[in-house]
Parts: structure tokens; sequence; C-alpha cells
């Protein structure tokens, strides 16, 4: 992102970012203490087990599990942009959010509106 904004020359505005999955989402998180990741994640977890008796596993037991734990986050983010920054908070980080259990290759749309 940082790369994008620096590429851009922008200076002030809002950026958005959408992620063009179904089953992986985006977060403004705390960036100092991965607890809280692995905390997030179990959270979701009990909010969308694996076991639950979903129909939908075309692509295996961790389908709907991540649709699921997709719809309860976000798959669209906006920040402002300051000096050709974002303009997060100390303890803030973007993260890609995966809710598949292996690893997938994932896209996000930037958009910049401003100068």
């Amino acid at each position: 992102v940082a790369k994008f904004l620096r590429d851009a020359h922008a200076r002030e505005g809002a950026l958005t970012l959408f992620i063009r999955h179904t089953s992986a989402s985006l977060t403004i998180q705390e960036n100092a203490d991965p607890t809280v990741l692995v905390d997030l994640t179990t959270a979701l977890d009990r909010l969308a087990p694996e076991n639950a008796g979903w129909r939908h596993d075309t692509e295996g037991p961790d389908d709907m599990p991540a649709h699921v734990r997709s719809a309860l986050t976000a798959t669209q983010l906006s920040v402002p942009v300051s000096s050709g920054r974002m303009e997060l908070g100390t303890w803030q980080g973007l993260y890609v959010w995966e809710h598949r259990l292996r690893p997938h290759r994932r896209e996000v749309a930037l958009h910049l509106v401003g100068e």
C-alpha cells in the first residue's frame, strides 16, 4: 500500500482497499502484539467453526466457514491519506485476513481519491 501511494505521488485524500475474494477479508488491527490476531482468529473460529454442519463444502470443509468469517469482517476499507502516508494510528496495521486453511493467491484493489 505504501508503494502504491508513493507511485501515485499521493499527497492528500482517501484510499479505498477492496479484496476481490469471498473467503478472505481486510482488517485494521493492532500491529504491535501478534496475540491480538491469534485471539481474533480464535473468536472467528468459535463463531464459524468448520464442523457446524455446513452444506456448502465445494472446496473442502473450510469453504463455508471462510465465507461466514468474510461476511462478519470487511472486504473493503477506507483510510485517510495525509502528506503521502496512511493516517493509521500508532498501533494500527493493515492485514489481509485469510480464512481458508491452505494459502491462496489474493488480490486487493486500491483506489485513491485526492491529490
